[in-house]
């Protein structure tokens, strides 16, 4: 029942002015620590992408969770799952480019993979615990994975068409890999399951657009495979921003990405080119010859963070760097 003198419609519209107001003063809230910290809006974020198995497709989100292991979209995990050869070894597109046609979806607590002239293929996502965790190698460190059974194994055989592979799945309560075992910069505190080195990959839009003002054909920032793309920025701008903000994530810019012949795999085809666009890159994105012991000759596009705060972030939220 109304309070005396007050109608239900009367309460509705305090309960909603209410609402209002809590998230204006949350927002206010928001700018004054900003505020505080001194940070300067240097971009918005355009893409969202997930990789769950380790050079396959990429899966777009709107939103995601940002983990100390990288982008989280509920069962989807960056790189929790990876193909190997029977002995454990890793499978990358750098051996197998066909990998990048496979694609992957979650659906039900399965991810559901597709290839062409494949059968759609549906495994859980929690695997049972009578398969057997496996001891893998990952670009010279040790990791475990849950194989995820013969019928996905024989599926992968099959569609690649060199030698017998397996899946395997990494779970929450294996070991991560230490990312400064991989490449010193990283903190102690950044892990990755199956990824090349770090959590999160920036790249910003125009730095793809300056790089395709220098090739003779121009090519999709998917080459690259980022985790988050950034607009309203300058070419190269993200080399300078060593903290950011975006939502309430706060990261750590660690070190470029040196850029691997990965890059010239097709992401639309599955053919490697084995030139382009690292031959272009290397013309002018090369490392200054202090840094040539970290990144060797490889040339650099796009930056990798570290987190420091987790959080949710989304597509077309601001980006800011902490000055």
């Amino acid at each position: 029942m109304a309070p005396p003198g007050l109608s239900p419609s009367r309460i509705a519209w305090l309960c909603a002015a209410g609402g209002a107001a809590l998230a204006l003063g949350a927002a206010a809230a928001w700018r004054r620590r900003r505020a505080r910290r001194d940070v300067a809006q240097v971009g918005t974020v355009t893409g969202l992408y997930i990789y769950p198995v380790k050079s396959c497709q990429r899966v777009s989100v709107e939103e995601a969770e940002v983990t100390r292991m990288g982008l989280r979209k509920g069962d989807l995990r960056d790189r929790f799952w990876l193909v190997t050869k029977e002995d454990g070894h890793m499978v990358t597109a750098r051996q197998e480019p066909r990998l990048v046609l496979i694609s992957v979806v979650c659906e039900n607590g399965h991810l559901i993979l597709n290839a062409p002239e494949m059968k759609e293929l549906s495994i859980p996502v929690n695997l049972p615990k009578e398969n057997p965790v496996k001891n893998c190698r990952v670009f010279s460190l040790d990791i475990q994975g849950r194989d995820c059974g013969d019928e996905v194994a024989s599926w992968l055989t099959a569609f690649l068409k060199s030698e017998p592979f397996r899946l395997v799945h990494f779970e929450t309560q294996m070991t991560p890999r230490k990312c400064n075992d991989i490449q010193t910069p990283f903190r102690d505190s950044d892990e990755v399951p199956y990824s090349d080195a770090g959590p999160l990959l920036v790249i910003s839009e125009a730095s793809m657009e300056d790089l395709n003002t220098r090739m003779e054909k121009k090519i999709d920032i998917h080459h690259f495979r980022p985790s988050i793309t950034v607009s309203g920025c300058h070419a190269y701008e993200e080399d300078a921003w060593d903290k950011i903000i975006i939502g309430d994530v706060e990261m750590k810019q660690v070190m470029a990405c040196g850029r691997c012949i990965f890059t010239t795999v097709d992401p639309v085809t599955g053919i490697i080119d084995r030139k382009e666009p690292l031959e272009t890159l290397k013309s002018y994105r090369m490392c200054d010859p202090a840094q040539r012991q970290l990144y060797k000759s490889a040339p650099l596009f796009g930056s990798f963070y570290g987190v420091d705060k987790i959080g949710t972030i989304k597509v077309g939220d601001p980006v800011y760097k902490l000055l």
